[in-house]
């Protein structure tokens, strides 16, 4: 999902920046015969490009917090236990780096022109929740792993719930924990989302709830 967001959020940046390119330097626009400061309707087009980008940004940190918030909730799961710090720590690298790339457009953006600011002020806001829920999230111990009689909630950066309805077998290869249903669908968290002191209570839970003639746990996953 956030790699996905991230790919959208790129494809519409291209145009926009580019737009913010032409009119602040008021390029010539030859297949409509004009240049970027005379671009009819360019102040609803930057806020069109505004509206879009905060759609998609706004989309994916509501689903974080609405994400952490749902696995803070600790009495709801039957098992639930920070993220290892491994992971924490990649995380917050990630959501750093994306703070920074946003900040740095909102900048540029604005720099460039004044009439992007409909993009400098989405760009903006996305950098600063950023950094928001980093800060937040570690410092009130909110990136977490829960379990509950229906499905396994992982909330970092990323929010991914895995279903027990379905599942099939579940097996780690390499640095990943695979979650493998019918029809060929396959989840995968990080090994390091579990904290090494929790596996074994996390595969105990695990076993615990699920029907095990009917789901298969590899060599590897019963030694997590």
């Amino acid at each position: 999902m956030n790699k996905f967001v991230n790919i959208l959020l790129m494809l519409i940046s291209f145009p926009a920046l580019a737009l913010t390119v032409y009119v602040g330097f008021d390029l010539p626009i030859e297949f409509l015969k004009t240049t970027g400061n005379n671009l009819p309707f360019k102040g609803e087009i930057f806020l069109g490009f505004g509206a879009i980008l905060l759609i998609v940004g706004g989309r994916r940190s509501m689903r974080r917090w609405m994400g952490m918030r749902m696995v803070s909730q600790i009495s709801r799961f039957q098992w639930n236990q920070p993220m290892g710090k491994t992971r924490i720590r990649q995380a917050n690298m990630y959501l750093n780096l994306e703070a920074i790339m946003h900040l740095f457009l909102a900048i540029g953006t604005y720099s460039i022109t004044h009439q992007a600011w409909p993009i400098s002020a989405v760009y903006l806001i996305l950098g600063i929740d950023h950094l928001l829920f980093e800060i937040y999230g570690t410092s009130r111990n909110k990136f977490r792993v829960g379990i509950t009689k229906n499905a396994i909630v992982v909330a970092d950066r990323d929010v991914k719930v895995i279903y027990f309805s379905g599942l099939r077998r579940v097996s780690t290869q390499q640095q990943s924990l695979f979650f493998d249903y019918i029809k060929e669908l396959q989840i995968a968290i990080p090994i390091d989302a579990v904290a090494a002191e929790n596996r074994t209570s996390f595969r105990e839970t695990i076993e615990q709830i699920v029907d095990r003639d009917k789901v298969f746990f590899s060599e590897g996953f019963k030694e997590f």
